[in-house]
């Protein structure tokens, strides 16, 4: 199982981005967030085209195999999301992987329990 921004564990940073421009203040080795497909496929297919890693938060199974086909890195939903998204990633064998946002490290063994790949805590996305 991923875990990023445990405190226990190294991960690279998520930093949650808006515009093209907002790429070249991220470190290298940092994970870009794209907060909405529908906002901002632009940003997405510029990310995809330049190979610049990515993660996107989603709302919907659908939006998780767009993400998917895409070549986002991560996909980032709530729990019950997740729960739902890994069986149909699991069947499709998604190159993303499936992280629930978590609020709070007690919630790592539900997820692990419900076999998604991942957890984020919300607070290590850097806004």
């Amino acid at each position: 199982m991923l875990i990023f921004g445990h405190l226990w564990m190294e991960s690279p940073q998520f930093y949650q981005i808006d515009t093209i421009d907002d790429i070249i203040d991220t470190p290298s080795n940092s994970i870009v967030s794209i907060d909405s497909l529908a906002k901002n496929i632009e940003l997405i297919k510029h990310c995809q085209k330049n190979f610049i890693p990515f993660c996107l938060h989603i709302n919907s199974i659908k939006e998780a195999i767009f993400a998917n086909s895409f070549g986002a890195k991560y996909i980032i939903s709530s729990k019950d999301l997740a729960k739902e998204i890994m069986p149909i990633a699991q069947n499709y064998l998604f190159d993303t992987r499936v992280l629930a946002q978590i609020s709070d490290e007690d919630e790592i063994e539900e997820m692990a329990k419900a076999g998604v790949d991942g957890v984020i805590l919300s607070s290590s996305i850097i806004v």
